[in-house]
């Protein structure tokens, strides 16, 4: 299906005054080379302050840049989710493999944020999760829900609990992972996130919930809300997660680069999410039933409580 195109409106900063409008855009933009923005310059695309722009003019601070993408046909993607749960605030739903959450990396109506907002014209997603992952995702459908639970994300308020399947199997039962992340150099979109000493402070908590030989599932708790997050953490102590396109097993991008960050063929899943009602404080807990490929084995012991396993006031 074509879409109707999109203007990427952004305003030119002080760190690129003086720079050339099409070194700008090559570097903006980095999916297309100088020669073929050239190209989209030269069809009139670009505008700077409401001007068709040629490419050649240098930038001055405060200016607005405008990039009117003409429609194009988007990547295939699931149509439909499950709602798990509504009320006049808030609405959680079941996001599918395969469906971005938000507009992106080619992705603009197949999305989970413009299917929700068919039926929901209000709602907004409070956060993000990786086109591949599963699980749940909770939109604010009113102004004062989106402040509180924005101000309350990443604190132990909100209790963010995921499954994963990883490579290898675990020696030890339990891990608290505190790998920094940062930005790394990545050659075909410039920088990804990943494992880095410099990068920001970073916490996991995962339990080991069964093994095989090859493989461990595992249980998550998110401590800080970065980018990529598990993937990466998990990859850290050497369990990246099986059919990770992306992150090897020290949380660092692969030598070979089969993949991009929003490439699929993992399996994660956010399964609980533990907060209190923005509006009426009471406790709502959330779950998104796992997939099958996730669930226990019948030999394995059974799941302690995840509220329990990763108690927070």
């Amino acid at each position: 299906m074509r879409n109707q195109g999109y203007a990427y409106t952004t305003i030119i900063s002080s760190q690129y005054h003086g720079q050339t409008l099409l070194a700008h855009l090559a570097k903006l933009y980095p999916h297309s080379s100088p020669e073929a923005w050239q190209l989209k310059l030269n069809h009139g695309e670009v505008t700077l302050d409401g001007q068709p722009a040629t490419g050649h003019e240098s930038l001055v601070t405060g200016q607005t840049l405008v990039w009117h993408r003409p429609p194009w046909v988007e990547p295939a993607a699931p149509q439909s989710f499950e709602l798990l749960y509504e009320d006049p605030h808030l609405l959680a739903v079941n996001k599918p493999s395969g469906l971005p959450t938000l507009p992106g990396g080619g992705f603009l109506e197949n999305t989970l944020l413009r299917l929700v907002q068919k039926q929901h014209p209000q709602a907004n997603p409070v956060h993000r999760l990786g086109r591949a992952t599963t699980g749940i995702v909770l939109f604010a459908k009113t102004a004062p829900a989106a402040a509180t639970l924005f101000h309350h994300w990443n604190t132990p308020r909100i209790q963010k609990i995921y499954r994963a399947l990883a490579q290898h199997a675990a020696p030890r039962d339990t891990y608290e992972i505190l790998t920094p992340i940062g930005l790394v150099p990545h050659p075909l979109i410039g920088s990804v996130w990943a494992a880095h000493p410099q990068g920001k402070p970073s916490k996991s908590l995962a339990l080991v919930l069964a093994r095989t030989a090859s493989t461990t599932i595992f249980e998550v708790s998110l401590h800080s809300g970065r980018p990529h997050q598990i993937r990466i953490h998990l990859a850290s102590i050497g369990h990246p997660l099986v059919g990770d396109p992306l992150y090897g097993p020290t949380g660092q991008p692969l030598e070979n680069l089969p993949g991009l960050p929003g490439d699929g063929g993992y399996l994660l899943h956010a399964h609980y999410l533990h907060l209190h009602h923005p509006i009426t404080h009471e406790p709502l807990q959330l779950e998104a039933p796992l997939p099958p490929a996730l669930a226990l084995p019948l030999s394995s012991p059974a799941c302690p409580v995840p509220s329990s396993s990763y108690a927070e006031s």
